[in-house]
């Protein structure tokens, strides 16, 4: 099942496996974050944009009964998705669409209870870029922007449904207007830490209602490691439950 450059990694919490490639993509913590702030039920249905090689629609399938769509627009890395999937014998539950988000109006409209987006963080006009043309797509918004997002979102969510997103801490301000001006309303704020002694949050993760009313809280702050540089107890419960 393994192509070129390939590897099986373990997502040991949920006792899954996943396909992935350096050179092409690899999932970073931000997944795992994102994963970990949205609730796991019981029932429900969920769509993943910017699925890259499918770890979101993995690590919800666990401890949920959620069916799961996702839309991953390189072919290479919605490969990788499926195969992932199938590896896993989560097909019944998983479906990858290889296509661009910005066609989600495919889909019949305010059909999902739950959208989850890890979208590409750098605004097209960056001076810096990746120079390797899939990790541009993922990291740079050049296929999509964050106003792609949210719009799809706003077709795809039923009304009271919930959009979680992780994103730069950076870029807060733009989310937040991005999602009101999508009837998206910001109901939850994570601020993401590098340990206690950085005071400057790297990423955030927010909680958005379709058509919900202001009223917006802000988080405990979250810390990825203690001041020794081990993973901190909560990023340890994301890691191995």
């Amino acid at each position: 099942m393994l192509k070129d450059n390939e590897r099986y990694d373990q997502l040991i919490k949920e006792r899954l496996v996943i396909i992935q490639n350096s050179e092409v993509f690899s999932f970073s913590t931000d997944a795992l974050l994102l994963a970990h702030f949205t609730p796991k039920m019981q029932k429900g249905r969920v769509m993943d944009l910017c699925s890259g090689n499918g770890i979101i629609p993995l690590l919800l399938s666990h401890g949920s009964n959620y069916t799961i769509d996702a839309i991953e627009i390189q072919p290479r890395l919605a490969d990788m998705a499926r195969r992932s999937v199938e590896h896993n014998l989560l097909t019944e539950r998983i479906k990858m669409h290889e296509m661009d988000l910005k066609d989600s109006n495919r889909f019949t409209p305010s059909q999902y209870d739950i959208v989850t987006c890890n979208p590409p963080y750098f605004r097209q006009n960056q001076s810096f870029r990746h120079l390797k043309e899939e990790h541009m797509i993922a990291r740079h918004e050049v296929m999509c922007t964050l106003d792609d997002c949210t719009s799809a979102t706003q077709h795809l969510l039923k009304q009271g449904g919930k959009l979680y997103m992780v994103h730069r801490a950076d870029r807060l301000v733009d989310c937040l207007l991005s999602m009101r001006s999508a009837r998206l309303e910001p109901k939850k704020i994570w601020q993401i830490y590098s340990k206690p002694s950085k005071p400057t949050a790297v990423t955030v993760v927010i909680e958005a209602v379709k058509d919900g009313k202001p009223d917006c809280k802000v988080m405990p702050p979250f810390y990825i490691y203690n001041e020794d540089g081990e993973y901190s107890a909560e990023m340890k419960e994301v890691y191995y439950g």
